[in-house]
């Protein structure tokens, strides 16, 4: 493989980087979950919310809630 025989300047390399940069997810709540908005957790948007089962106001999974066990 050629190696290359002059160095890159600094200018050149980043303008190559500049579309490496991380961009944070935008996230919402959906208005229309049954256990309302302090209950439900952000969520990206355009996705089901994960702890309601809800997606544009209506059920789209059935999520599985955990029993509290008993003490005998």
């Amino acid at each position: 493989m050629p190696n290359p025989k002059r160095r890159h300047s600094n200018q050149r390399t980043r303008k190559r980087r500049t579309h490496d940069k991380m961009v944070a997810i935008a996230t919402n709540v959906d208005p229309n979950c049954p256990l309302g908005a302090d209950n439900c957790v952000p969520h990206a948007s355009h996705r089901v919310c994960p702890k309601c089962g809800y997606y544009k106001g209506r059920p789209v999974l059935q999520i599985k809630t955990k029993e509290k066990k008993r003490s005998a």
